[in-house]
């Protein structure tokens, strides 16, 4: 009788820890798959249209600023940066091509205007092949200077937050 106690209670040992296991793994690769939906950026870059960077801010360091005219329009390509410096690519594979949504806030709209908008490639895109690219549209409003918060949203929260608000010059 001894013999089958014994060989029941291992047999539940044995089932309980591969039931943990597996249960382990599962979470591990839940948490896997949901880490590669987000974008781990350490930075921005913002590039006008002939691909010339305007502004950029890596881990906090900033440098340039947007200077525009009264009722003048600047679109600028947003480019995040990653761990080493270079820009995040987006790949595109089946269910996941939504790379989040930029949110700006923080600015004076009685200076300049900041919206969001999103660009078709159309092949001659500064060799940055993404199909859509993430842009801004900042118009002049009246003289003087304001700043932007910019966000990378996914699934409700942010991705990524600029350090520095990005500062604006109207002439």
């Amino acid at each position: 009788m001894l013999f089958p106690k014994n060989l029941n209670l291992r047999f539940l040992i044995l089932a309980g820890t591969l039931v943990s296991s597996l249960f382990i793994i599962s979470c591990e690769d839940d948490d896997h798959d949901h880490d590669e939906e987000h974008t781990d950026a350490e930075g921005f870059i913002l590039e006008n249209s002939a691909g010339v960077e305007i502004y950029k801010e890596f881990k906090g360091a900033q440098t340039g600023s947007i200077t525009l005219s009264v009722n003048d329009t600047l679109e600028l390509a947003v480019h995040f940066l990653g761990d080493d410096g270079k820009e995040i690519e987006h790949e595109e594979d089946g269910g996941h091509e939504e790379e989040g949504e930029i949110v700006v806030s923080g600015n004076s709209e009685s200076i300049a205007i900041v919206e969001v908008e999103e660009e078709h490639g159309d092949g001659d895109d500064h060799d940055h092949d993404h199909g859509e690219e993430m842009a801004i549209e900042v118009i002049g409003v009246s003289t003087g200077s304001t700043s932007f918060k910019l966000e990378l949203m996914h699934d409700g929260h942010a991705d990524y937050t600029s350090t520095n608000n990005v500062p604006i010059v109207v002439k």
